[in-house]
């Protein structure tokens, strides 16, 4: 049965020129091809910058099905596993020079945007992508697995949306765009260091199955391999790199998340004895944001800070947004 698993399983070497010719920009139609691969880069990071401003998750979904980022970076995947130093270079480069591209757009994109338009502390699109922790490195495993085998099968490429969307490569960068043209810094880092997650987990988990599954011309020679497990390593090791600020990110996001329950439950309190319920709530150090509703008059809000302040034990910055409620009744006549 093991044996029957594996044969399945083996890669195609007669597909192996084919897929290259997927993946490397060469021969007669390499114009149309980089042609292409610009022009849809430039609309998915319109798409991106723009939905993401507005918190659209559908138009976020819809640049990562149409950016073609992922045709470069799973050629450098496939160049190691060749052991072809010249298609890594070609390959890395026209990756390094898509990110460039694609957060100097988004800058340009984003930078008339007024600052009040942009909402780094409450819009979720921005906010998944700040704050990545240990769990996106193993999504970003999983995906770049999956996006091997995708493009390694001709007869399940169909499969290669559902990889863009759950790998998410060009709404990293956009982020990075609208933060860099806003001063963000932080936010900047963290959603860079997303998509460098995301990158080498697709380098090596990708890179791992090719080989596993026979991605081996008959060619290959002593030069080609070593070559092949020089850069594969390296890969390796900036992953491993990679996972210690996630695993940090990952403990910061918990003690975070303690701190925003803490003072929920502080505001509860707070509106104890009145009408006002809470409705939304965020809490990003050092600012708490809270939405409540209800009629009356609104305790003391420094009440509220100085609790908080007391509880945490840091200075915050305290944010209480008020929706008037209006309830209206009817009774029956008698």
């Amino acid at each position: 049965m093991l044996e029957v698993y594996k044969k399945i399983g083996k890669f195609d070497r007669s597909y192996l020129p084919e897929l290259q010719d997927k993946l490397f920009f060469k021969g007669v139609n390499a114009r149309r091809a980089i042609f292409n691969y610009v022009i849809l880069l430039t609309l998915a990071t319109i798409i991106s910058t723009y939905g993401v401003i507005s918190g659209s998750t559908a138009t976020v979904i819809g640049a990562m099905i149409i950016a073609p980022l992922m045709t470069p970076i799973m050629a450098t995947t496939l160049a190691i596993v060749l052991g072809d130093s010249n298609r890594i270079f070609l390959s890395l480069g026209t990756v390094i020079l898509s990110i460039i591209y694609v957060i100097f757009l988004s800058i340009l994109l984003s930078i008339w945007v007024s600052p009040i338009g942009i909402d780094f502390q409450m819009n979720p699109e921005i906010l998944s992508r700040i704050s990545p922790d240990i769990f996106a490195l193993f999504v970003a495993l999983a995906s770049g697995a999956a996006g091997a085998f995708t493009i390694s099968r001709k007869d399940i490429s169909d499969s290669l949306p559902g990889v863009a969307i759950a790998i998410s490569l060009v709404p990293p960068l956009t982020v990075v765009g609208i933060s860099l043209s806003k001063a963000e810094w932080s936010n900047a880092t963290g959603s860079f260091l997303l998509f460098l997650t995301n990158f080498f987990a697709i380098l090596v988990a990708g890179g791992a199955l090719l080989w596993i599954t026979g991605v081996n011309p008959g060619w290959m020679d002593e030069k080609h391999s070593n070559t092949r497990k020089k850069t594969f390593t390296i890969a390796v090791l900036c992953t491993i790199i990679i996972a210690v600020p996630l695993f940090f990110s990952g403990l910061d996001t918990l003690n975070q998340s303690i701190k925003t329950y803490e003072a929920s439950e502080l505001t509860n309190e707070w509106l104890s004895g009145t009408s006002y319920r809470v409705d939304e709530y965020s809490f990003i150090n050092p600012n708490f944001s809270v939405i409540i509703y209800g009629s009356g008059d609104v305790p003391p809000i420094n009440d509220l800070q100085k609790s908080i302040e007391s509880l945490l034990g840091i200075p915050v910055n305290i944010e209480v947004r008020v929706i008037p409620e209006t309830i209206l009744t009817s009774i029956p006549d008698t």
